[in-house]
């Protein structure tokens, strides 16, 4: 079930009828998996639908010019599309739906996403790529509106940069940058800010993207007079149209239901896009929804009479179905008996999906029953025990978490026995847990060979004793960097002309060319998105935000898709994005960059990583470039004019991940910082010496993942005492920290002392150097906290400060 891509193939009239009807047969069939899909939702076999019902004509046209090696970034109503490129089948639609956790029946996430959300696999089960150019392609959805534009962008510049920049190797990614990135969104989805901002972003860049607009009017219950200006977005999108003299978009506009209209709007969007690289959108009209929005609630309760008649009469698969009758391609009955085989084929596909879904968990069912039965004899509460194993056998179609409960409930009833069948039981409750977890939690981050943790520390080191700035060694390290990987690039704001805002690029846009080192406007979600989409094609972009402040308005993109890309498709694609940032202490509400504790609870899905100075920041690059893992890099934004030594070995040295480092060893108490913070530390672990403190202080480096060899723990139990010293807000990254060492690494069975943490203020930094001082914590602030920790364990040694 595969709709024919080449347009300009010569075939013979009963060749066209039947690719005509081949593309019917798709429609229909897609048509009838969401009418069906919907009735499992109901039925309560399924949580929750999202269909593709009345986009399925303008999908087909699409993917008549779909080509391999082109991407797809749409959203959760593209089946249709997706199973004319033959990559989605009946029986995987329903598995979606029934969430199916098996990678190889449910290929779109194995369960981890509801039904609607489309991929492809770009790499294979041990993680490395596939070839892209031989594969239709399609990145993996997500839910939120608008959310999958930023990426899009990214997926297009990376043809213009495999087109025009030579030396890369492109086996697998690309062939000469002829890629088409292909995007879909619903037509209220427009009002997105994401959206304005990748459509100007892609007009500046003129990459080869195709935008298509599906417009059934509404966005879920409200209108489009609610949701677009003049309620038309090509209309208010005029002004992008390109001229003889000035570059832009090539807008078109077309009926959703009229399907050779449609093949020709697409046969040329394709080839503007592909050969000339320019951006296109196409407008595609008069859409309908016929079931509503999703299985949440149905159409009729917001959508007028006349609207209802309207779309009944205008449905894209109706008015299909008239044209191929109208021009003798079949007859009424000759449809009708192709309707009622796809309706058979699609309900023997939803009966095939069931029943694969329930063997597994009904084998299971059974082997807990006959543990339970035996068990209930053996007991003293044996009656409690048939009581629970009545209740699951009686369950016909059970889920997992059915059998998995009441096993788990019924060891509450033999804690005190001593018997076989509760061993029996333990070991298969063990078991089971063991398989099923990973089922929904693996693959978080690489568990491939080349995941970044796996890197090993590579030290810097030193032919000669000269000191330089702190940008000179990131500078020179970049260098390295793209005299080495052909394939790295680095864009962002100022990143380009004048070498960034601290010089850390200075003179490189000049040695490696304005696509490799480049200047992006001031739209930090889609210099992520950028980021995102090339590193899913292979390239090794560095996505530059110029303060970790302004990373806020990339954080949907960061969080809701770089963060759970690998995740949400169990392993199969993934986008080894850097992003490179400076935060810590500066001065202002809006220049000292230290939100980590929002970000660490967002970003699950990337190392977030905290250098102490440009070597340590140097060093993650190159470890990160060797990985395949993406990451948040913070720089400290005023260590780039400190003085630091110069290292021999550019863009050899590593900084190992997740490992901390002991700068000062000490028997009395532990210290643990990272950042600009630091160097606060070790200042006052020196002053601490004087009144009779020998202090150890420990850089933590990374704070996702944290301490993997569990340093920290080691530490406290030679000190038995632990402050944590943190520049963000209280209950912020310094709760993230005291939690890993204490629930994750059990350090409370050797603290002495109350463990204690020194934060900034709950407010945002005052400006200047004094509201620096009161509103993060000082030297003194630490200093005298240790003190009193030390005057109340001993008071007469240390009295009291004040």
């Amino acid at each position: 079930m595969q709709t024919i891509s080449d347009l300009k193939k010569e075939i013979s009239f009963d060749d066209f009828k039947a690719e005509i009807l081949n593309d019917y047969r798709i429609a229909v069939t897609s048509r009838e998996c969401s009418l069906l899909g919907r009735r499992e939702v109901l039925t309560g076999k399924a949580k929750f639908g999202i269909f593709g019902d009345g986009k399925e004509v303008p999908q087909l046209a699409m993917a008549k010019v779909f080509q391999n090696g082109d991407f797809r970034s749409g959203y959760y109503r593209d089946q249709t599309f997706m199973m004319a490129i033959g990559e989605f089948t009946i029986e995987q639609f329903f598995s979606g739906l029934y969430a199916n956790t098996d990678l190889k029946i449910e290929p779109m996430s194995a369960g981890r996403q509801m039904g609607g959300h489309f991929t492809t696999h770009s790499l294979d089960e041990n993680g490395n790529w596939n070839d892209l150019t031989i594969i239709k392609n399609s990145s993996s959805d997500i839910s939120p509106t608008a959310g999958q534009m930023p990426r899009l962008l990214g997926l297009a510049q990376a043809s213009k940069i495999y087109r025009n920049v030579k030396g890369i190797d492109s086996t697998k990614f690309s062939i000469e940058g002829n890629e088409v990135a292909w995007g879909t969104i619903g037509n209220a989805s427009t009002s997105e800010g994401l959206f304005f901002e990748t459509f100007n972003a892609a007009g500046v860049l003129q990459v080869p993207m195709v935008i298509s607009v599906w417009d059934d009017e509404y966005g879920i219950s409200v209108h489009a007079k609610h949701q677009t200006t003049k309620e038309n977005i090509s209309e208010i999108l005029k002004g992008f149209q390109r001229n003889e003299n000035e570059k832009g978009y090539e807008i078109f506009t077309v009926n959703g239901w009229d399907y050779p209209a449609l093949i020709d709007t697409y046969l040329r969007a394709s080839q503007i896009a592909r050969v000339e690289h320019v951006p296109v959108l196409i407008h595609v009209k008069e859409l309908t929804q016929p079931q509503g929005h999703s299985t949440s609630g149905s159409h009729e309760r917001y959508k007028p009479v006349e609207r209802l008649n309207w779309e009944s009469e205008h449905d894209c698969n109706i008015k299909m179905r008239e044209w191929i009758i109208a021009n003798n391609i079949a007859t009424n009955e000759e449809l009708s008996a192709l309707e009622n085989t796809i309706k058979k084929e699609v309900r023997d596909g939803k009966k095939a999906s069931w029943e694969l879904f329930l063997k597994p968990i009904k084998k299971e069912q059974k082997k807990v029953v006959s543990i339970l039965n035996e068990l209930s004899q053996k007991s003293s509460n044996g009656a409690f025990i048939k009581k629970i194993q009545d209740q699951l056998t009686a369950i016909h179609e059970p889920i997992v978490k059915d059998v998995l409960s009441a096993a788990r409930k019924v060891l509450r009833y033999v804690i005190n026995d001593d018997c076989v069948e509760k061993e029996q039981l333990v070991n298969w409750i063990n078991s089971y847990s063991k398989e099923m977890q990973p089922k929904f939690s693996s693959h978080l981050y690489s568990e491939s060979e080349s995941s970044a943790i796996n890197i090993s520390e590579v030290k810097p080191s030193y032919d000669k004793d000269e000191l330089v700035d702190g940008r000179i060694i990131i500078r020179d390290n970049f260098d390295y960097i793209f005299n080495k990987y052909p394939e790295a690039l680095v864009f962002g704001e100022d990143s380009g002309n004048i070498g960034d805002v601290n010089q850390g690029l200075e003179g490189l846009q000049n040695k490696y060319g304005e696509l490799r080192v480049a200047d992006t406007g001031i739209r930090e979600a889609t210099i992520i998105g950028q980021g995102i989409g090339m590193a899913m094609r292979g390239l090794r972009p560095i996505a530059e935000i110029q303060y970790l402040d302004y990373l806020l308005y990339a954080l949907p993109t960061i969080s809701d898709d770089l963060a759970t890309l690998h995740y949400r498709t169990k392993g199969r694609q993934k986008a080894p994005l850097i992003i490179r940032t400076r935060g810590h202490r500066l001065e202002g509400i809006w220049h000292s960059g230290s939100q980590l504790g929002g970000i660490l609870n967002l970003v699950r899905g990337i190392h977030v990583l905290v250098p102490r100075n440009m070597t340590k920041a140097a060093g993650f690059y190159n470890t990160l470039l060797e990985g395949d893992e993406p990451a948040l890099v913070v720089e400290c934004l005023n260590g780039y004019r400190l003085k630091e030594k110069k290292p021999s070995n550019f863009g050899e040295f590593k900084t190992p991940i997740g490992q901390v480092e002991i700068l000062k060893t000490g028997n009395d108490i532990t210290l643990v910082s990272y950042g600009s913070t630091l160097r606060l530390v070790r200042q006052v672990a020196k002053e601490l010496l004087e009144v009779g403190i020998d202090a150890e202080v420990i850089d933590v480096q990374s704070l996702l993942p944290f301490d993997i060899n569990h340093d920290i723990v080691k530490s406290i139990e030679k000190t038995n005492r632990l402050l944590i010293i943190d520049e963000d807000v209280p209950g912020g990254a310094s709760a993230f920290v005291l939690n890993e060492i204490l629930n994750t690494q059990n350090a409370y069975q050797f603290l002495d002392s109350q463990p204690k943490t020194i934060t900034a203020k709950a407010h945002r930094p005052a400006y200047g150097t004094d509201g620096d001082y009161f509103s993060k914590p000082s030297a003194e602030d630490i200093f005298e906290t240790i003190y009193d920790i030390f005057h109340e364990i001993n008071p007469m040694n240390f009295p009291k400060l004040r």
